[in-house]
């Protein structure tokens, strides 16, 4: 959409001095505003649209038939039975619910449900039903009738078409938050709907009775089979474990644990048994063997040892020798050692000490016996418990395979027994039918249609009118390539807006109008000779010309009225008519074109002769003279630049009128000879693309565009509206008034 297109007015005063300031106030245009544009300069196109949507909304909904609409509510709760109890991943209770009457809903429309209800009704042989809904044409073979009376052979084709006409008039709305649905069904005949709507939730019923019933039946078979199968299973391993021991010679005793739930029955081995026994065995020889070294080890100091200690004969060896001690160390105070009496008791002490030498000797080898009685059995004990280690490990890898039959075993028992549990279980409930479904509120006939609705339906058609409107408002924005604002000259060419003349009354001269000093044309003419004046360093340019895309843009009017302003301005200003295809200049003059620039090209260089005064506009013009065969030849050679040096020896300006780029090489060779030029764009009379094409030929032959005037210009047909006549004849109606 071309939103670009501003609401700026055209330059009549401070701001065409500085043709940017449009383009940058255009750009800063906010989007809604261009929005308000666009629908402000479209608004017929949008009311007539708006207006055809509405009484095409008002001529269907008066034609429509009147349907009822009759409303059943039921009651759904959610299902706290389960066929069996097997624990799975559990999940979020609202999921749960939400899925369960998800489900719920999606069997309410199903199509088992909808041909029950036609079923019950009997509505495959009633052609009332089918012609109520539009089908049922006799043409068609299931609707085939004989003696006016449908025959059997279409009923199936019957049944899903009624079924499908059903479900189409049928809507399911649960409230929220709350486990109530209503069943709404809406057809032309009043008592027809509420018959339907009945029919359907006492259908939604019996169906999930039945459904229940179904599922029992199927899960007390299913579990059957199960059963069966998970008692061949539990056999099998079982009979693997046993061939498995027996190969192997595994032989576990079983035991009892006893546990808050009961006895539980457990299985250990012998090897077990025994090494545990032995283990305890060698223990206790550990600690015999340790005592008895201890006390070898005693022996061997001195007959200190405990044994020695607690012998009742060395103790009374030690006895007598002590006596004979003490009488010897009594004699020995009296008399020398050989002294009889001294020797004869020296005697009895020796044999004494012999004696108790052989006693602790005894003493000594009996404890030495006990030694190594007690480390004969411990090494024995630990020569067995190193073999039953070897067998208990051995045992071990073996019975790894025996502990997965195990395991096997195990597992289908525990399979077997639940499954066992929940077969009696489902045996008890078998018989037990739990409705979860109830009809709250049965239908009621409808007193009023429920459709179609007068107010709601104009109010969609003014709603898609506008839509629509809008749309065709946007496209043909979209499509229109038109200049309609000054502004966009800039935006879309990037060209100085030089100014925007308004349109001359039909039949008037634009020569005439120039003659009046208060018209509009002079007003805004002046606004272009004041931008003009800031497009070079030296001032307005001294040579110019004036073109167009194409012929009756206003190229010609605006040089007149620009030749016009520069005289009136006390300047020496020439009007040559370039445009030697078409001249115009010599009609506004009053002479003819024998004489002008193509005789200047062709040679002659008598320039008075060529020329013409326009006494009453105040400067002097120059026709296009002959209609040349070729005009561009002319053109390409030096003459007119050597013309316009001449001509600017003696005036101020020539403004020279070009001939329309478009199709014609005439344009870039005269703008190529001057400092540049002006280009004439028709407001609402050419296509963008068009001006697009010709300034781009203009810029590939380096010719400089001082800038743009939109010419022909009406405001009140402006994209914005508004804002653009404030500079055309202010202050005029006040004065006319005084």
């Amino acid at each position: 959409m071309n939103l670009a297109k501003s609401n700026m007015g055209a330059a009549h005063g401070p701001k065409d001095a500085f043709p940017g300031i449009a383009g940058s106030q255009a750009s800063e245009t906010p989007l809604i505003r261009q929005y308000w544009r666009i629908a402000n300069r479209w608004r017929w196109v949008i009311l007539g649209v708006v207006a055809a949507c509405a009484i095409t909304g008002l001529i269907i909904t008066l034609l429509m038939t009147p349907q009822y609409t009759a409303t059943a509510q039921i009651e759904i709760s959610r299902e706290g039975n389960q066929v069996t109890s097997f624990q799975g991943v559990e999940r979020n209770n609202s999921q749960v619910d939400q899925e369960f009457y998800q489900t719920q809903y999606g069997l309410l429309k199903s199509r088992s449900l909808s041909e029950r209800v036609a079923t019950q009704l009997q509505l495959t042989d009633d052609p009332r039903f089918f012609e109520m809904f539009g089908v049922g044409k006799d043409g068609e073979k299931a609707f085939a009738r004989i003696n006016n009376r449908y025959t059997a052979a279409g009923r199936a084709a019957r049944l899903r078409i009624a079924g499908e006409l059903l479900r189409n008039n049928v809507d399911i709305s649960p409230a929220r938050l709350s486990r109530l649905v209503d069943i709404f069904f809406t057809s032309p005949n009043a008592t027809f709907s509420a018959r339907v709507a009945n029919s359907w939730a006492d259908a939604y019923i019996q169906t999930n009775l039945e459904r229940k019933s179904q599922a029992t039946s199927y899960g007390r078979n299913l579990l059957q089979r199960q059963l069966g199968q998970a008692k061949e299973r539990l056999d099998e391993s079982q009979r693997q474990l046993v061939n498995y021991a027996s190969q192997q010679q595994i032989i576990n005793l079983p035991t009892q644990s006893g546990s808050t739930n009961g006895p539980a029955t457990s299985e250990r081995s012998i090897v077990a048994d025994d090494l545990a026994t032995l283990n305890a065995a060698l223990s206790q020889a550990i600690t015999e063997r340790i005592q008895a070294e201890a006390r070898y080890q005693q022996a061997g100091r001195a007959g200190a040892s405990t044994e020695a200690l607690r012998n009742s004969a060395i103790s009374a060896l030690r006895q007598q020798r002590a006596e004979l001690a003490a009488n010897y160390q009594k004699l020995m105070v009296q008399f020398e050692p050989e002294y009889p009496a001294a020797r004869a008791l020296k005697a009895q002490i020796d044999q004494l000490d012999r004696s108790i030498a052989r006693e602790e000797s005894r003493v000594s080898g009996s404890q030495l016996a006990d030694y190594r009685e007690a480390q004969a059995r411990e090494n024995a004990l630990k020569a067995r418990v190193d073999q039953l280690k070897s067998s208990y490990l051995d045992l071990r890898r073996r019975s790894i395979q025996y502990n997965i039959y195990q395991q096997e075993v195990d597992t289908n028992r525990a399979l077997y027994d639940g499954l066992l549990q929940r077969y009696k279980e489902i045996g008890v409930a078998g018989g037990v039918g739990i409705n979860n479904i109830s009809v709250v509120d049965t239908a009621d006939v409808p007193q009023k249609p429920s459709r179609p609705r007068l107010l709601l339906n104009l109010a969609i058609a003014l709603l898609a009118g506008l839509g629509l409107g809008v749309l065709v408002a946007f496209c043909l924005e979209q499509m229109d390539e038109a200049i309609a604002d000054p502004a966009e000259i800039e935006h879309q060419f990037d060209l100085p807006l030089l100014g925007s003349v308004p349109k001359v009354g039909d039949g008037l001269n634009p020569r005439d109008v120039l003659l009046d000093r208060k018209s509009d044309m002079v007003d805004a003419y002046l606004a272009v000779q004041t931008n003009l004046g800031f497009t070079t360093a030296h001032g307005i340019p001294r040579s110019f010309a004036v073109t167009s895309t194409r012929p009756g843009e206003g190229k010609s009017t605006t040089a007149l009225s620009l030749a016009t302003m520069l005289a009136r301005a006390q300047r020496r200003v020439i009007l040559v008519d370039g445009d030697m295809r078409s001249p115009s200049v010599h009609h506004l003059g009053g002479v003819d074109h024998n004489r002008g620039l193509s005789n200047f090209l062709a040679g002659e260089n008598d320039i008075p002769s060529l020329t013409f005064p326009m006494s009453d506009l105040g400067f002097t013009a120059m026709s296009a003279g002959p209609i040349p065969p070729n005009a561009a030849e002319l053109l390409t050679g030096d003459r007119l630049g050597v013309l316009l040096n001449r001509l600017l020896e003696e005036y101020d300006h020539v403004v020279v009128d070009s001939p329309p780029v478009m199709g014609l090489a005439d344009a870039p060779l005269i703008a190529s000879k001057v400092e540049g030029v002006i280009y004439a764009i028709e407001s609402r009379g050419i296509r963008a693309t068009l001006v697009k094409t010709a300034l781009s030929r203009l810029a590939n032959a380096n010719v400089h565009v001082f800038g743009g005037v939109l010419t022909k210009f009406e405001a009140h047909k402006a994209n914005s509206g508004y804002g653009y006549e404030y500079g055309y004849g202010y202050g005029r109606a006040d004065k006319a008034n005084t």
